[in-house]
C-alpha cells in the first residue's frame, strides 16, 4: 500500500476497471503491428498473440519488436484513470498500480477502449487482498514460482515478465503496490552498499554514465534471481560476469521489513 493518498482531479478524469484478463499498455494508438492483433481484439487472446510473436523468423518480428511500443500491462480488476480519448477505440490512462516517473498518479499510455468498464470509484492506493503477508521469504517464493518463463518486454503477468515485471508482480502478489519500471523501483528503495546486499534486496545495474537499464532480486551472495532479456527464460543464478560489470547500486524494500513501516 502506498504511504499516501492518490491524489487525482476528478473534474479532469474519469475511473475505469480492466475487464479482460490482460490487455497491453501501448505508447500511442499507433504502437501495435499487424502481428499484435490478437491482444487488440474486444476479446484479447494474450496466448495466441505470444505464440504468433515466437512464430516470428526472427525476434525483432516477434518480442523483441515490442521494444518503445508496449509499455507495460494491465490485468483484470485493476483500476486505470481515464485521461483522454483517442479515435479508433483507444483510450489514454494511468495506471495508479504501477507508479511511474516519482508520482502516484500511475504509468500513462494507451489500452484499448473494448477492455475498459467505467467505474464508479476504485480501490487506487489499495490492492486486493494480497496471497501472504508481505516478508521477505514470500517476495523470494512468489519470485521463483516463474523460473523458466520466458521473458516478455512490458510483461507483469504470468504468462510473461520483463526484469523489472518480475519484481513488481511478485510484490503486487503480496498486497505491495511498487513502481513498474527499474529506475523507479531504486528511488522507491533504501539504498545499500553493495557488499551488504541481502536476500531479497535488488540488483541495479546501468552502464557508465547511462540510466539504469536491468534489475534484479539478490538470492545470496552474488546469486540473482531475474528475466535477463528477450529470448531468454527466469533463472536463478551467480551473477554473470557481464552483469557484475555493469553492476550499480543495491535496493532495499522497505514494504518487506517490518523497522520502515
Amino acid at each position: 500500500m502506498l504511504d499516501g493518498p492518490v491524489i487525482i482531479d476528478m473534474n479532469c478524469s474519469q475511473l475505469a476497471i480492466v475487464n479482460v484478463p490482460v490487455t497491453g499498455l501501448w505508447t500511442n494508438p499507433t504502437s501495435p503491428r499487424p502481428i499484435d492483433a490478437p491482444l487488440l481484439a474486444d476479446e484479447p487472446d494474450h496466448d495466441r498473440w505470444l505464440a504468433g510473436l515466437d512464430a516470428q523468423p526472427t525476434l525483432e518480428q516477434g518480442r523483441l519488436g515490442l521494444f518503445d511500443r508496449f509499455d507495460s500491462e494491465l490485468v483484470e480488476g485493476e483500476p486505470v484513470v481515464v485521461t483522454g480519448h483517442d479515435a479508433d477505440g483507444w483510450t489514454r490512462v494511468a495506471a495508479p498500480w504501477q507508479p511511474y516517473d516519482g508520482s502516484t498518479a500511475g504509468y500513462p499510455g494507451y489500452v484499448r477502449t473494448a477492455h475498459l468498464r467505467p467505474a464508479a470509484d476504485a480501490p487506487l492506493d489499495q490492492l486486493p487482498a494480497a496471497g501472504r503477508t508481505p516478508s521477505v521469504d514470500a517476495f523470494l517464493d512468489a519470485a521463483r514460482r516463474h523460473i523458466g518463463l520466458a521473458y516478455l518486454w512490458g510483461g507483469i503477468s504470468p504468462a510473461g515478465l520483463d526484469c523489472s515485471g518480475l519484481v513488481h508482480h511478485s510484490l503486487r502478489h503480496l498486497g505491495v503496490i511498487f513502481p513498474r519500471d527499474a529506475g523507479d523501483q531504486y528511488s522507491a528503495c533504501e539504498d545499500i552498499p553493495i557488499p551488504d546486499a541481502q536476500p531479497g534486496d535488488l540488483y541495479f545495474f546501468a552502464h557508465p554514465g547511462k540510466p539504469l537499464h536491468h534489475v534484479g532480486i539478490v538470492t545470496g551472495p552474488g546469486r540473482i534471481l531475474h528475466s535477463p532479456s528477450t529470448g531468454e527464460v527466469v533463472v536463478e543464478e551467480p551473477m554473470p560476469a557481464p552483469r557484475q560489470a555493469t553492476l550499480t547500486a543495491v535496493g532495499r524494500i522497505r514494504q518487506l521489513h517490518s523497522r520502515y513501516l
